[in-house]
């Protein structure tokens, strides 16, 4: 046996499908294994290699074991000269696999090999090149010196930003997405070490190797696409404190008592660092829109109140007093904002409808209070009306200067705005042609022939030669390739040479329902669904948090009195607590596999099916039932179900 490849899988079936495929399509001529390691994965993983890739060595565990020990588990069994640890969330090549093996064959002092990765939209992935993690490089890295200044020799040395990408170059670090190894080396150098139980063990085991006499080297003639951990979030700081205490470990496994110290000391300080920015960029981001809002109404009622009071009344701006602007027109603002935010109008995309509902409400709401408010205090009608329509005007004025901007477009996000070709010929085309048109949500410009001959039948645009003057002459943003119908290496040629045109790039696999782009999975059937009222959008889980909070605090207002009713008093007091500080919902769903699958929700005291009064529920049923509270969710439903078993508010929340 030439070669053994082991992919590590939880969780991302889609991606791991279209892997398979590569690897089977790159493999063609090679004496070859295939290991899939499912990591008690919940979403058919398993079950979709069995039925579609009946030759691929399954090995399907019970729990998740982590990558180090998964990938063991399969490097035991593996009788190939040479092991591929390769992550499902790739794409490999066509030429690929013969011309990493043809390369070791010539180089008998490598023990390991990477390879040139690009994302989904065919950019340079720098993890492909490493060097090691010494504490001075690894600062450099966590503290982003390593990000502002990539070409430099003395700061750049994690991803080696001076090396050219497109030469071979001897390196320390080898990338765990693509790693190849020579068997004979990984006996003597040792297996993934097992302390690692997610990130870092690829950087510990290319060490290993350099320190048993091997060489690691970068190869950029062969070339995977390679997502980026679907199943995880790079930019999390969850993400940083696992992946830098791997780190730590490595550290103390491989440095001195005295330069691990330092290292540990160092990786912290960096974390903190990473983590305080992180927040703060996450806090101006949420908060960018509102502050702008409320500045530029602020300063707009400076001139409406000089001018309304020096036009209707021939008085200065000291007509009114400074309690008004002070006090009264920030309250004004604040309750238009929240009208705005409730109303949808800071999601995003945003729409001028949302904005318009919520000053209308706010509006409204202000009137209201107004006409309650003592006599000194009612300073004008006028003034709010006019206010109103300033914060009208400048927010949707904002909101177009910025689409206008970034997007060129007055209506970014919507359907219509998304212009697709798809790369292909024969049924796949065909297929994925009907799905668009079908769901009616794209504008289909028409095929690209994935050959150099334009084929005589209508519906082509040109051939994949010409993909980039069809994007400029048609508009195009987003493209489609069958990867039944062209090569994996000419879809990474293509996007390669068009990373620059601000396209999007998806592959669909062969007879497969869903298609892969850069960092996502859309399946065809919910792809083009219209009016899908999902429970993961921001307005419906603003609304969901809402209804939560309001029917807690009115039950907690009235407590003694409900206590009467409760089969749970005590719980019914602690879900109260509870649900107001948002850690769980009054309704999320039942406990059944498929669960996983849906957009996650905090643990429900009820379910969806507690409207079904006694009667047990079958596992499907329950799976049908989440589904439908996922994909269309409204907040009537949650308070018919909390109605319905009233009683039951205080039993113990739902644990999965």
């Amino acid at each position: 046996m030439l070669l053994s490849v082991v992919i590590v899988s939880y969780n991302v079936q889609y991606f791991l499908e279209q892997c398979l495929h590569s690897v089977f399509k790159s493999g063609e001529g090679i004496r070859m294994e295939v290991f899939v390691v499912d990591n008690h994965s919940a979403d058919g993983s398993v079950e979709m290699v069995r039925k579609k890739f009946p030759e691929v060595k399954l090995i399907a565990n019970k729990k998740n074991l982590g990558f180090s020990k998964a990938n063991n588990q399969a490097i035991r069994k593996a009788a190939g000269r040479y092991i591929l640890l390769l992550n499902p969330d790739t794409v490999v090549e066509d030429n690929t696999l013969p011309k990493v093996v043809d390369f070791m064959e010539q180089h008998p002092e490598a023990g390991g090999l990477g390879v040139k990765m690009l994302d989904g939209r065919g950019k340079f992935l720098p993890e492909s090149k490493r060097g090691l993690p010494t504490p001075g490089v690894a600062f450099c890295k966590i503290s982003g010196l390593s990000g502002l200044f990539p070409k430099s020799k003395i700061f750049g040395k994690y991803h080696l930003g001076y090396l050219d990408n497109d030469q071979t170059h001897q390196v320390e670090v080898l990338s765990g997405a693509f790693m190849l190894l020579r068997k004979e080396a990984l006996d003597r150098s040792g297996l993934l070490d097992e302390d690692f139980f997610m990130y870092g063990e690829d950087i510990d085991l290319s060490y290993r190797l350099e320190k048993a006499g091997y060489r690691n080297y970068y190869y950029p003639e062969a070339r995977i696409i390679h997502y980026k951990g679907e199943s995880t979030k790079k930019s999390s700081i969850n993400y940083v404190m696992v992946f830098y205490k791997a780190m730590v470990i490595f550290a103390r496994k491989h440095f001195s008592r005295k330069h691990a110290s330092f290292f540990s000391l160092l990786i912290n300080m960096a974390i903190y660092l990473r983590a305080m920015i992180a927040i703060v960029s996450r806090f101006t981001k949420r908060i960018f829109w509102p502050a702008l809002d409320a500045a530029i109404i602020y300063g707009g009622f400076f001139y409406l109140t000089n001018y309304w009071g020096h036009q209707m009344f021939a008085a200065d701006a000291t007509y009114y007093p400074p309690g008004f602007m002070y006090l009264m027109v920030p309250a004004y603002i604040m309750i238009w904002l929240s009208a705005v935010y409730i109303s949808g109008g800071y999601d995003r995309p945003s729409g001028l409808f949302r904005i318009i509902r919520g000053i209308g409400l706010g509006t409204v709401a202000i009137l209201v209070i107004y006409a309650l408010l003592p006599i000194h205090l009612r300073y004008s009608r006028a003034l709010i009306l006019l206010g109103s329509v300033w914060a009208l005007f400048s927010m949707s004025a904002t909101r177009t200067v910025y689409n206008l901007i970034k997007h060129k477009s007055l209506h970014p996000g919507k359907p219509g705005n998304k212009r697709v070709i798809v790369v292909g010929k024969g049924k796949e085309a065909g297929r994925i042609f009907q799905m668009l048109r079908q769901g009616g949500q794209t504008s289909f410009m028409g095929l690209v022939s994935p050959d150099e001959e334009l084929p005589e039948s209508e519906g082509f645009l040109g051939t994949v030669d010409q993909l980039e003057d069809i994007a400029v002459i048609y508009q195009v943003n987003e493209v489609i390739f069958c990867a039944g119908d062209i090569s994996s290496r000419a879809i990474i040629n293509t996007m390669s040479g068009l990373q620059n045109k601000q396209l999007n790039f998806k592959i669909a696999p062969p007879e497969s329902l869903y298609i892969i782009g850069s960092n996502s999975i859309e399946p065809f059937g919910d792809l083009f669904t219209i009016n899908v009222n999902s429970v993961h959008l921001p307005a419906n889980r603003r609304n969901k948090r809402i209804f939560d909070f309001s029917f807690a605090l009115l039950l907690l207002l009235t407590f003694p009195f409900h206590l009467i009713f409760q089969r749970h008093r005590w719980g019914f007091l602690t879900n109260l607590v509870y649900v107001i500080a948002g850690k769980i919902s009054w309704v999320g769903y039942h406990a059944s596999p498929g669960r996983d699958k849906l957009p996650a929700l905090k643990p429900g005291v009820l379910a969806p099916g507690d409207m079904i009064r006694n009667q047990p529920l079958e596992e499907n049923t329950r799976d049908n039932l989440n589904s439908l509270y996922a994909k269309d969710y409204k907040v009537e439903n949650d308070l018919h179900i909390c109605i319905t078993k009233y009683s039951f508010l205080g039993q113990p929340p739902r644990n999965y």
